[in-house]
């Protein structure tokens, strides 16, 4: 058997950064925001990395937020194709009668699926959520129960709902942490529908309503996301943005108006996008390496990642960053599409930013006997004069 040993192979990638030596000057941020509400968290929706954050574990009640997971279920039903756009919703006499934010829809009316979709994202209707909450489901208690189970799904571990609304229960609660893994599953999973977010208007029996997320009119790079209120939530908004190809989402919950949730949302926003940036380094598949290999129907195997690496570093340090590879010395056949044979390992000086697999990027399937037997006598005489000692086998 050939005794396998990893060797180190510094890779210098120019086209995404200059390499520094691990003595290069730390990258100075200023200290975050503070804001003036009970828990806010700022995050970078590629990578996940938390940017700012605040008592986002914090159990909270979420108002209207709770609409973003109602959309979600919509969304998921309607891509599913066991929902869909144009399709006709009876109005309860307890949808119509629900309080709060409405959509002014009427019992015993019939209303489409798209104009109920938007009249909860746009127009925060509590009236428009239990609608389609007992059409999806039959009642809102059952759904609340299908909000329960993919909160979990999402690894919302801190969340519970009770109502498709977010209409004050004591039983109803979610964090800021949790919420920006909705969002992101949100934008990621269902980005047709995500769009809605950023309608500013919403007209809905000869009523014109606008979205009350502020920031849609503030700043060009907002694309949602929802707000909420309730005397015991305070003001909450939940907002994206988009600003060269990075995309930010802040969570902010309970703050003390609607202003003051705008005003803190940006805080946010323009602290991330001012300090950090996302950097795609490597493409998944993409060949980083291409290497010797032994006993295969052909000699050499193209190296990669199975998945893309992206990071968040602060801006201007990506001149610090450093790249390296170790790699098995001696691969051979047979190897499957996949399989890890090396590390990639990325530094920032003293600083582990990412340490992955590298894969095979095809199979190399064995050669013949007299190619298989001529690659054992190559590797014999190679360790024997490299001063290394090798068992080689065909």
């Amino acid at each position: 058997m050939i005794k396998q040993k990893l060797v180190n192979i510094t890779v210098l990638i120019a086209s995404l950064f200059w390499l520094t030596s691990s003595m290069a000057a730390p990258q100075i941020i200023p200290a975050a925001p503070q804001l003036a509400a009970e828990g806010y968290l700022l995050i970078d929706a590629d990578t996940g990395k938390v940017l700012v954050e605040y008592n986002s574990q914090q159990r909270l009640p979420p108002a209207s937020l709770t609409k973003i997971m109602t959309s979600y279920i919509a969304s998921s039903e309607l891509i599913n194709g066991t929902l869909k756009l144009n399709e006709d919703v009876d109005v309860s006499e307890r949808a119509w009668r629900t309080g709060g934010s409405r959509m002014f829809i009427q019992e015993g009316t019939k209303v489409k699926v798209e104009d109920l979709l938007n009249g909860i994202i746009i127009q925060s209707g509590n009236d428009a959520s239990v609608a389609l909450a007992e059409h999806i489901a039959g009642n809102e208690d059952a759904f609340a129960d299908v909000m329960n189970q993919q909160a979990q799904l999402l690894g919302m571990t801190d969340t519970h709902y009770m109502n498709a609304t977010g209409l004050p229960n004591e039983e109803h609660y979610t964090t800021a942490a949790d919420l920006a893994k909705l969002t992101i599953a949100l934008i990621k999973d269902y980005p047709e529908y995500y769009k809605r977010y950023s309608e500013k208007y919403f007209t809905y029996n000869d009523i014109r309503q606008p979205n009350r997320n502020q920031l849609l009119w503030r700043d060009k790079s907002v694309d949602g996301v929802k707000t909420g209120h309730t005397s015991a939530a305070g003001y909450c908004l939940v907002s994206s943005a988009v600003r060269n190809g990075m995309r930010l989402v802040s969570v902010v919950m309970g703050s003390k108006s609607e202003e003051a949730r705008a005003v803190e949302s940006q805080r946010l926003l323009s602290y991330g996008f001012r300090y950090y940036e996302t950097l795609n380094l490597y493409k998944a598949d993409e060949t980083l390496k291409t290497v010797r290999a032994w006993r295969g129907q052909v000699s050499n195997i193209d190296l990669g990642l199975a998945e893309g690496i992206t990071i968040t570093i602060p801006r201007g340090a990506k001149k610090n960053l450093e790249a390296s590879m170790d790699i098995q010395q001696v691969i051979k056949a047979p190897i499957k599409k996949g399989q890890a044979v090396g590390k990639l390992t990325i530094m920032s000086g003293e600083l582990l930013v990412a340490e992955v697999d590298l894969v095979a990027l095809v199979n190399l399937e064995e050669g013949g006997f007299f190619s298989r037997l001529w690659d054992a006598i190559a590797l014999f005489f190679t360790e024997l004069f490299s001063g290394d000692t090798l068992t080689a086998t065909t």
